[in-house]
């Protein structure tokens, strides 16, 4: 994927993964989001580095290879969900992210809580064993 980027005032083509084309465009409106917010003044405050660093500080934690290790973590998760069943992978996905009970899980699914429970217990052991593996290679 190509990018431009400006070096002392001139605009060089450059090929890039789309892993660092997805940062540099998040970077960018990071960017564009701090001008906006400079030009408003928010809260009636005086514009400053400690505002910056104290109200903006967690969109500039994440270095490039931080980034990275973590969308190939997500990619090695996500393989790990693969390897489980259609029913397991969404009693899993309601408990884990949209923080459903086994309980309440249940009750849509039309089981127990404990079959919820056991579907889910075995989605972390495949994960598990899954990462553990590609960790130790």
């Amino acid at each position: 994927m190509e990018v431009h980027i400006k070096i002392h005032g001139q605009s060089v083509a450059v090929e890039v993964t789309v892993e660092v084309h997805e940062y540099l465009d998040r970077a960018d409106h990071k960017t564009e989001n701090l001008f906006h917010e400079q030009r408003r003044h928010w809260d009636g405050r005086e514009f400053d580095e400690y505002i910056v660093a104290h109200e903006c500080s967690r969109s500039y934690y994440e270095t490039p290879e931080e980034w990275l290790c973590r969308k190939e973590t997500l990619c090695e998760i996500m393989t790990a969900l693969e390897s489980c069943t259609e029913l397991q992978r969404q009693r899993f996905f309601l408990y884990a992210l949209d923080g459903f009970s086994c309980a309440q899980i249940g009750n849509i699914c039309g089981c127990s809580k404990y079959a919820v429970w056991n579907s889910i217990e075995a989605v972390r052991k495949k994960c598990k064993k899954i990462l553990k593996l590609i960790h130790e290679v």
